[in-house]
């Protein structure tokens, strides 16, 4: 595997020629890097996924990105990537995440506007600069408060973790986010349909389509199969890359199992003022 971009979050400009050639294009409608849009209104596993925002104030620069409720326990819980919460040695601010967000003409969040309590990242992320080898590691989960009811009270159940291994391939993988480059308005929710396989980093692996080449804004948004969460993307080759992929931190065992345990029991027992 080429080495990938480091994660754009913010943003970035355009995606110049196409980058996944059209024998490689799943999606139906699938553009020049292999996405569509999402017809509206946003439904089922759909109306799950997001908008997550967040500061850098170091940096001063706003990031965006994708995320989804995760079905948990405490019915508080949102998946993203870990360089969307955190990076360069520091956490990120005023991280709120936005469910089923679409222009449609009112620029509206569908289910409201949901503010972070408390963020996870793996220890590793944090410990460690950004690198290739980090990428294994590139989830984060947000416990997030938004008055009286708790998150999936509004949006209707989670998804489910799919947790898979090293070394598996998963087809027909669903990737769901808001791009925010060139064409993609950042406020509009596309799809990309890919089959991925083991990408070979070392720790828990990632996945590996070239059937999709995410652009910048897609980072942190869910790779669905079988109506549950496999992965989030995390990153992707650069655009200028003539034969384009999109890489996805896989969801495993360890270390999301054990994330996803400690952030569900932190956020159960105690009640959060919006």
């Amino acid at each position: 595997m080429a080495p990938p971009l480091a994660p754009e979050s913010s943003v970035a400009s355009s995606a110049a020629g196409r980058s996944v050639p059209n024998r490689r294009i799943l999606t139906t409608g699938g553009d020049r890097l292999g996405y569509a849009p999402v017809a509206r209104p946003y439904g089922g596993s759909r109306q799950l996924v997001g908008i997550l925002v967040s500061h850098d104030p170091v940096a001063r620069t706003d990031l965006v990105c994708g995320a989804v409720v995760l079905r948990s326990r405490s019915r508080s819980l949102v998946l993203t990537a870990a360089h969307c919460l955190y990076g360069n040695g520091h956490r990120y601010s005023r991280v709120a995440f936005m469910p089923a967000y679409n222009s449609d003409g009112t620029g509206q969040a569908t289910f409201g506007v949901w503010p972070a309590v408390r963020v996870w990242v793996p220890k590793r992320w944090r410990a460690r600069p950004y690198s290739a080898a980090q990428l294994p590691y590139d989830i984060g989960l947000v416990g997030v408060a938004g008055g009286a009811r708790q998150l999936e009270e509004v949006t209707g159940p989670g998804l489910r973790p799919y947790l898979t291994r090293k070394g598996g391939s998963l087809s027909r993988l669903e990737m769901l986010g808001y791009p925010i480059s060139g064409v993609y308005p950042g406020t509009d929710m596309y799809r990309c349909v890919g089959d991925a396989t083991e990408g070979g980093a070392r720790g828990p692996g990632v996945l590996v389509t070239r059937n999709c080449h995410a652009a910048p804004g897609a980072s942190g948004g869910p790779a669905l199969y079988a109506g549950a969460v496999a992965g989030v993307v995390s990153s992707s080759s650069p655009m200028r890359d003539a034969a384009g992929f999109t890489v996805m931190t896989r969801l495993t065992p360890k270390p999301f199992g054990k994330l996803f345990a400690a952030a569900d029991r932190a956020m159960r027992p105690r009640t959060f003022a919006p």
